[in-house]
């Protein structure tokens, strides 16, 4: 077998730039980008969606639950309001049933004017704190 002497010169081989080829790669670099970038944009608007339903479905909960607490709150305020509670409560502060005196004003202002009539002029605190 004959080997080729280790003195030959091998020739210096240039490679040519393919230019079209480069820009293909950079055009697909480019929409590649976009396309990614468009998928990314879209799960993104996806994920909001859906954080946003289940926001929505848990203030419908809480509006539910407070109406139903407002529901209950005017109905113990019906019941606290009753004639006959009101009047239990009103004995319990020592308060009286009216009589038809205290209804009718012209016997109202003829019972105050009496009153005032009965009781003695007094000087005012201040006036006597004064003079002295």
């Amino acid at each position: 077998m004959k080997r080729v002497p280790s003195k030959q010169r091998n020739f210096v081989i240039h490679r040519e730039r393919d230019r079209a080829a480069l820009k293909r790669l950079a055009l697909m670099l480019l929409c590649g980008l976009v396309l990614a970038g468009g998928f990314v944009y879209a799960a993104g608007q996806h994920f909001s969606a859906l954080q946003l339903g289940y926001e929505g479905e848990k203030l419908r909960a809480e509006k539910a639950k407070l109406l139903d607490q407002q529901h209950r709150l005017l109905l113990q305020r019906e019941v606290a309001a009753t004639p006959a509670r009101l009047e239990t409560a009103a004995i319990g502060l020592g308060m009286r049933a009216v009589q038809s005196a205290q209804i009718d004003p012209a016997r109202r202002v003829k019972r105050e004017a009496s009153a005032n009539a009965t009781e003695p002029a007094t000087p005012p605190v201040n006036g006597a704190a004064e003079a002295q």
